[in-house]
């Protein structure tokens, strides 16, 4: 029992870099804390009764009872006392993405579908560039056309993402499948909590424009159901709209539900301290959001986290 209190069990953050797969970002992880956990001494091996040899006074060869370490249950027989960690993934990053990644341990992982079902918005810090359209939205993909760009404003490209986020809005309410005449639905509008509840296509419920230093922009997107790359075909079509093209430079996760960059550990905060740490600030806000949105607490996920956390807290 003392072995599995030392393992942390629930929600955090890390940190994803572009160029990295999400699931080598998890492996990394789990690799650190196996090693951190392995490295960490151990009870002292049981103790038994064996009769040993021993030479008497007389000369003669007695069995004496003697307390001997149990060696079956050496490290050096035994191996590693933690071989694997059950570490869950929430929404992930494709490679080319950035940004905040949310990761549970444990009971955790049950976290995760919880979090999952509340359908929370995230937001993006997304990159662009005018001028040049390629096979694959991005700005490493294969060139396909350059066209020009000094007729675009930033007056003509806040129209644009007025006009997307429009569209975008009827859409959320088409899928929140909520009568807008209703009490019902003005509750639901007062908790911020107008959203769909199901599978629905990705939906933008707010964009807005950070830089504009043409060729180069930067968007801020909140959305729903989205993929990385459902976003650089954003950026691609905003770049038509604008009777030019654009390609997408960079796309970075800065909120995922209730956790923020704030929340992220580093890759040098990879350790088991740190992430029994954010694992503990990120608690409450995590309870709240589920019992808030889902209108219930999952008493058994919770109450066992808080178990887990406990004895690891004394262990």
């Amino acid at each position: 029992m003392a072995a599995a209190a030392a393992v942390p069990a629930g929600l955090f953050a890390v940190y994803k870099p572009a160029g990295v797969a999400w699931g080598r970002v998890r492996a990394a992880v789990e690799t650190r804390l196996l090693s951190e956990l392995n490295a960490a001494p151990r009870r002292a091996l049981p103790q038994h009764v064996r009769f040993l040899p021993t030479q008497g006074d007389g000369g003669a060869t007695e069995l004496v009872p003697t307390m001997v370490p149990v060696l079956a249950e050496h490290p050096l027989v035994r191996g590693p006392q933690f071989r694997r960690l059950k570490i869950g993934a929430g929404h992930r990053l494709d490679v080319k993405a950035s940004g905040v990644f949310v990761l549970g341990i444990s009971h955790g992982n049950k976290l995760l579908t919880d979090l999952y079902n509340c359908h929370l918005s995230k937001v993006y810090t997304v990159g662009g560039l005018f001028g040049k359209a390629t096979d694959d939205f991005s700005d490493t993909g294969k060139l396909v056309e350059k066209t020009t760009f000094d007729h675009i404003t930033r007056e003509k490209l806040e129209q644009i993402l007025a006009v997307i986020q429009g569209t975008n809005h009827k859409a959320l309410l088409m899928h929140s499948n909520i009568d807008m005449k209703t009490q019902e639905a003005y509750e639901l509008a007062v908790r911020g909590l107008i959203r769909p509840m199901g599978k629905s296509p990705p939906i933008i419920t707010a964009v807005r424009c950070l830089q504009f230093a043409p060729p180069e922009f930067q968007l801020e997107i909140h959305c729903l159901h989205e993929t990385q790359q459902y976003l650089r075909k954003i950026v691609h079509e905003i770049g038509l709209e604008l009777k030019s093209s654009a390609v997408c430079t960079q796309v970075r996760r800065t909120r995922d539900g209730v956790f923020t960059l704030d929340d992220a550990l580093l890759r040098s905060q990879w350790n088991l301290q740190n992430i029994r740490s954010a694992i503990w600030s990120c608690q409450l806000k995590v309870q709240a959001e589920i019992e808030r949105t889902l209108g219930h607490q999952d008493g058994s996920n919770l109450h066992q986290q808080d178990v887990e956390m406990a004895h690891a807290a004394d262990s």
